[in-house]
């Protein structure tokens, strides 16, 4: 045969070869990627996914408290003059005893009305001076009275809290409370199916904010004027939880 006829067939040959390779790559690739999809698939559904909870009780050692000053009269400068005399002491007597976050929250001048025959008429004004400030529930009833006997004429309501240092470290345990109830409810199912945990895919934690302070009613501690002397406002708080919750989901 022909070298040159020879020659031609090779290189025909080659570029069948060349053209027809990377279809039987495609089709190795083919059969393979549904078998990893598949692997992974099944990876993915054979999970476990538990939740857990967990709640820790803290004592409320601290008070918030609202309180202020109140004064009413016919002129309006003299009103507010006596008002912010007032306050001054009661600001004065709080510094002293050392309270923490001391803020003033209100400082109010308004008229009072009184209607005859459908016509307003003013009769007078009224000032108050709030403030808020947080102490040791332990000292709050002593220096409430304190505080009246001062100036204050009027306490808006009072709060329990927990310090900070106390709801931080509650958290902590809150939340391994939670993973462990997760993982003995996994275990739990887990032994009751003859299945065996391989890791855990995944965590999440739904909660664990600070618990919100035990409100008291508005006016509860207002000042009796038939109390004596010796009297003393009983403050007393309780307790707060806190909570968190935690999910794991489960391969095996």
């Amino acid at each position: 045969m022909n070298t040159n006829v020879l020659s031609g067939l090779r290189r025909i040959n080659a570029g069948r070869f060349w053209k027809t390779l990377p279809v039987a790559l495609l089709v190795c690739v083919s059969f393979s990627v549904p078998v990893l999809a598949q692997e992974k698939l099944e990876r993915a559904f054979k999970t476990l996914t538990v939740s857990g909870r967990g709640v820790e009780s803290i004592p409320t050692t601290l008070s918030r408290v609202n309180l202020g000053v109140e004064v009413q009269g016919k002129v309006a400068q003299d009103v507010q003059q006596e008002a912010a005399r007032r306050s001054s002491a009661v600001v004065a007597l709080l510094k002293n005893r050392g309270v923490e976050k001391l803020q003033t929250t209100g400082i109010n001048l308004n008229p009072v009305y009184s209607y005859n025959n459908n016509v307003q008429k003013i009769t007078g004004y009224s000032a108050s001076n709030t403030v808020s400030f947080r102490i040791s529930t332990e000292k709050a009833g002593i220096l409430l009275d304190e505080a009246v006997k001062a100036g204050a004429s009027r306490i808006d309501g009072i709060s329990f809290i927990a310090s900070d240092e106390a709801i931080a470290q509650a958290q902590k345990q809150a939340l391994k409370k939670a993973t462990q109830e997760a993982q003995q409810q996994a275990d739990a199912v887990f032994g009751a199916l003859g299945f065996k945990p391989k890791e855990i895919v995944s965590i999440q934690v739904n909660s664990a904010s600070p618990p919100p302070p035990i409100m008291v009613q508005q006016g509860s501690y207002s000042r009796n004027a038939k109390l004596s002397a010796d009297a003393s406002t009983p403050v007393a708080g309780g307790e707060q939880e806190v909570e968190a919750s935690v999910t794991l989901q489960i391969s095996y």
